[in-house]
């Protein structure tokens, strides 16, 4: 097998030069950072589901124990860029990101693992941020002017949201009991992406994926 140098995988890969990698490196980390809601719905085999809102606390012990190159993974490619962010600030350099996540993982013919349906992070800002909208305007109209306040707040955080390329909306939502099944350990998570190992809440397909990874190349994420 051809050895890759870390320093000569692009910083940003294609669906298809991320197959080349897993197939050139198999001890190459995938760390997708959606909910665990959205990892169990579909998700890369092999992944490694740490959300973005938790990598704070996690980054120093990833940084420690992961030489290996990590390519992160989101839903398209945005919250990816806000892990590698987080995670340089912890002081890893090994990082490389899908372009255009899953969203493009899954176009261009990829395989996936998929559970029970659910709706991405993304969606589920854009309802909220939508109803809320909606609802303060019927009420301006209906009910008092006063409560055209509300769609000019959702408004000014969307602009916000643009600038600082932050979303509060999305951290709030993303900490929902139904975007954090109980069958996620991410602690457990992040110590089988240290080690290589697949976690104890894996779930039985994904332990038999895992098995006919090479070592270090097996990940699983919350039980599916």
């Amino acid at each position: 097998m051809t050895a890759v140098a870390t320093s000569t995988i692009a910083p940003v890969l294609t669906p298809a030069e991320l197959a080349r990698l897993r197939a050139a490196r198999p001890e190459t980390r995938l760390l997708d950072v959606r909910t665990p809601g959205e990892f169990e719905a579909e998700h890369i085999a092999g992944a490694y589901n740490v959300p973005l809102d938790t990598l704070g606390e996690h980054g120093p012990e990833i940084r420690a124990g992961v030489a290996d190159p990590v390519v992160l993974v989101c839903r398209s490619g945005q919250r990816a860029r806000k892990a590698e962010e987080a995670l340089k600030a912890a002081g890893m350099t090994n990082l490389h990101v899908l372009d255009g996540g899953m969203a493009a993982w899954t176009a261009a013919g990829q395989p996936v693992r998929r559970g029970a349906p659910r709706m991405s992070l993304e969606r589920q800002v854009r309802i909220a941020a939508g109803a809320m909208a909606a609802t303060g305007g019927f009420l301006a109209l209906f009910v008092n002017p006063l409560f055209a306040a509300l769609p000019a707040f959702v408004g000014s955080g969307l602009v916000f949201a643009g600038v600082t390329d932050t979303c509060a909306m999305g951290m709030l939502i993303a900490k929902l009991p139904h975007n954090r099944p109980a069958s996620c350990d991410v602690p457990a998570m992040v110590r089988a992406l240290t080690t290589g190992a697949a976690p104890a809440g894996t779930g039985r397909a994904e332990k038999s994926a895992a098995a006919g990874h090479a070592a270090g190349n097996a990940g699983a994420g919350c039980a599916v």
